[in-house]
């Protein structure tokens, strides 16, 4: 998806279907302000990277929804 209206069109529909993660979810790797999550699932596993703010925030920067 490119794009804000893309990925909050996508978001929007997803969450309309009220999701919920029934998985295991591996601790956050940390590096000074930048966090690794691998949440699995039946079938796979999924990688997030998000980078510490000036705030506090955390902001993804990766989203790999499936690797395995």
């Amino acid at each position: 998806m490119v794009g804000h209206a893309a990925i909050e069109d996508f978001y929007h529909d997803l969450l309309a279907t009220r999701p919920k993660c029934t998985g295991e979810v591996r601790a956050a790797v940390r590096h000074e302000d930048l966090a690794l999550t691998s949440p699995r699932f039946a079938g796979g596993a999924t990688a997030e990277i998000a980078r510490r703010q000036v705030d506090g925030a955390w902001l993804w920067v990766v989203d790999q929804p499936t690797f395995l």
